[in-house]
């Protein structure tokens, strides 16, 4: 049941386009996470097969993500949301009806993977843009919250949907391809739904902006924006340390604490469920303490990340499975709820013409940098156990949190600020 703050929000027909159309295309789109990696092993059952084709769409998202932010303040972003949707409609269909007419094969999954990757790098900053421009900016965390929490969600109940439908017609390989065709048209219809509620947003008409300059010089306006602006440049460093940090353990080490130490599957399940869960409850309760962070964002920020240190370094020490469930769900939970509020910030804080550009760097800093943290941690797998590499990780986000509040602005930053606030600063 909404609170009395998200109530004004929910009854507000633009945010009720976005969250519905924004969830079912999120639902759709775990029906290719799942489909696309089958489809690779169903054709190889080689494990670097499968390695390659989940590079070839996470590195154009990483590589062409700010070029897509420039794009979407260039061209507005529902524009730029609009044909990503439309081409990845295109492309899966597009796959569905091959894998129909008997013509799998790797290359075309490695081209689908390619293509979606280079479709996602302009979908992703225009979808986070979008959002200051069709609710009223008093709504601006409460919407985040809850568009996050959708998205929580689809990737708690979405992989459930995919496997009823991949499952339903297990068995002989025709069978198995007519299957995941049906996954992926469904997802391709979700984006074509998603498309049309898109169509009846109606957005606030933006500021006169500067005028364009070519891309090239609007996307290194974009970066000069970040850098200038010292509390964005100061936190966009910190966030770097921190995915470094946080991602690789959370996405190699986890796996291998749940083979080691809890023996398989089944506890990884429990302890990915739990984090989940904690995270979708984060994002829910993010209307919460709203005054306090207004008045103590930074000093909020780096107290958060000091806790999920600490937390990471007791998820090293763990023997049992409801152990490591429940400091996984207070680490989630934490990092939901920080998670909106970061986006809140920079949405309120950033120049509506800049803020594709803003939201792709901070993106890009992740998605750079998560498969780095991955190989670096299943580096140090090799030479640490388990525990030892969780509570080094730990103890540097620790360190990297303390060493933020001693020797930066960060703790004194407030916010989410206006975009009113940030230009008379300067």
């Amino acid at each position: 049941m909404p609170t009395t703050a998200e109530s004004p929000l929910l009854r507000n027909t633009n945010f009720r386009w976005l969250l519905g159309g924004g969830l079912v295309s999120m639902l759709g789109d775990q029906f290719s996470m799942l489909a696309l990696p089958w489809l690779v092993l169903s054709l190889t059952g080689d494990s670097l097969s499968l390695g390659i084709a989940v590079a070839l769409m996470g590195a154009p998202r990483a590589v062409l993500i700010l070029l897509g932010g420039t794009i979407a303040d260039r061209y507005s972003p529902r524009r730029v949301m609009l044909l990503s949707k439309y081409a990845n409609a295109a492309i899966l269909l597009a796959l569905a009806t091959l894998l129909l007419l008997d013509q799998a094969s790797l290359a075309l999954a490695y081209a689908a993977a390619l293509a979606l990757g280079i479709a996602a790098a302009f979908g992703i900053p225009a979808g986070t843009a979008i959002l200051p421009q069709a609710v009223p900016p008093q709504s601006l965390q409460n919407a985040n919250g809850l568009q996050m929490g959708a998205r929580q969600l689809s990737l708690l109940a979405g992989p459930l949907l995919a496997a009823l439908v991949l499952g339903a017609h297990d068995g002989a390989r025709h069978t198995s391809m007519a299957a995941l065709a049906a996954a992926f048209a469904i997802d391709a219809l979700t984006f074509l739904f998603s498309a049309w509620t898109l169509r009846q947003v109606s957005l606030r008409p933006l500021a006169a902006a500067a005028a364009a300059q070519g891309m090239w010089r609007d996307m290194a306006a974009g970066l000069a924006m970040v850098w200038r602006d010292l509390p964005l440049r100061s936190c966009y460093a910190y966030w770097a340390v921190v995915a470094f940090f946080v991602m690789g353990p959370l996405q190699v080490a986890l796996p291998v604490l749940a083979s080691e130490r809890l023996h398989g599957a089944s506890a990884l399940g429990l302890l990915m469920g739990a984090h989940g869960a904690g995270t979708l409850a984060g994002m829910l309760a993010s209307s919460l303490g709203g005054a306090w962070l207004r008045r103590h964002f930074g000093a909020t920020l780096l107290l958060v990340d000091a806790v999920v240190g600490l937390l990471l370094m007791a998820l090293g020490q763990i023997s049992s499975a409801w152990q490591g469930a429940a400091l996984l769900a207070v680490t989630g939970l934490l990092g939901g709820y920080l998670q909106v509020a970061i986006f809140t910030w920079i949405q309120r804080r950033v120049a509506p013409a800049m803020l594709g550009r803003a939201m792709a760097l901070f993106m890009g800093i992740f998605l750079g940098l998560a498969p780095l943290s991955a190989a670096a941690t299943g580096a140090l797998l090799r030479h640490l156990s388990v525990g030892e590499l969780f509570c080094g990780g730990g103890a540097l986000l620790l360190a990297a949190a303390v060493a933020a509040a001693l020797f930066t602005a960060i703790p004194r930053i407030a916010g989410p600020e206006t975009i009113t606030q940030t230009i008379s600063e300067k």
